[in-house]
């Protein structure tokens, strides 16, 4: 074995490293990404005259927000309390209202539909890529 005349504490310590470096980069993802999606649709908030687009930044006001540009009531945020059920039903509301966001904006309203194919396999994360670019072209670029 190669490994066998190697200190124990040097191997796990290299597992453990490469393990936290993975922690990290995920995390440092996340945040990126969050950044993006938050700046993103507050830009888009703006652009409709959504009366609060600060509201991006902060967790379930920003779902309320969508919904509300959507053309939903605010309140259908409260469904992701309800096991599986509700958030089902708020997953789908969220679409409808992504669509309308982007049809308002004048881009194809099936774009919305771009988070659905991360429930094919191999696709998850670049369905979500995907969804960041369309999402900052939906924010910056002028379709009109």
């Amino acid at each position: 074995m190669v490994f066998e005349n190697m200190p124990s504490g040097v191997l796990s310590g290299s597992v453990l490293a490469a393990v936290w470096a993975a922690i990290m980069a995920v995390i440092v993802f996340a945040v990126i990404a969050y950044v993006v999606f938050a700046l993103a649709w507050m830009t888009i908030g703006k652009k409709l005259r959504y009366k609060y687009p600060w509201l991006a930044w902060i967790p379930f006001a920003n779902i309320s927000m969508i919904l509300q540009m959507g053309g939903f009531g605010w309140a259908w945020v409260f469904l992701v309390l309800v096991p599986f059920v509700g958030a089902l039903v708020l997953a789908v509301l969220m679409t409808i209202a992504t669509w309308r966001i982007f049809e308002k904006r004048n881009y194809p309203g099936w774009l919305a539909l771009t988070p659905l194919l991360m429930f094919i396999p191999l696709l998850g994360w670049v369905s979500w890529i995907a969804y960041i670019v369309i999402l900052c072209i939906v924010a910056w670029r002028n379709n009109k």
